[in-house]
């Protein structure tokens, strides 16, 4: 057997050995959704795709921080980004896809006027650069007093 086969740096296999047996569920247009908290936590919107493994279901709550809020509404607005890709001509997809771009899109800028930029291409305020002031978000207390 030569080095490279040992090493596995060939990728090299039989020509019998397949390397997996996908399977993708069909999702057709107009399926329900849960809404954005319930999806981050469930790893989808869409309740026909939550499939856990080996039955293990992630019930695990998010708190309400503004964090939170963020992150269920940017995985919402990435979610149906993915969905719209193969189902273009969803009409009630692309309204509700409007409608959590606008909250999110509302609530990067409420974290913004609150905590200060949520992005870097923010961070440019009365001429000065701002994204490396303190506190961060993060620092609960620090944000508390401040």
């Amino acid at each position: 057997m030569d080095d490279t086969m040992t090493h596995g740096c060939c990728g090299v296999l039989p020509a019998n050995a397949p390397l997996a047996n996908p399977y993708v569920p069909w999702q057709p247009n107009g399926q329900p959704q849960y809404g954005a908290k319930t999806g981050l936590i469930r790893g989808t919107l869409f309740p026909c795709l939550d499939l856990p493994f080996l039955g293990m279901v992630n019930t695990e709550e998010k708190s309400d921080t503004m964090m939170h809020q963020l992150q269920a509404l940017g995985f919402a607005v990435q979610e149906l980004g993915e969905y719209l890709d193969t189902h273009p001509d969803d009409a009630e997809a692309v309204e509700l896809f409007r409608q959590y771009t606008e909250l999110y899109e509302a609530a990067v800028a409420q974290f913004d006027r609150d905590c200060g930029p949520m992005f870097q291409k923010q961070a440019v305020r009365d001429g000065r650069y701002t994204w490396n002031e303190t506190p961060w978000p993060w620092e609960y207390r620090a944000n508390q007093e401040g």
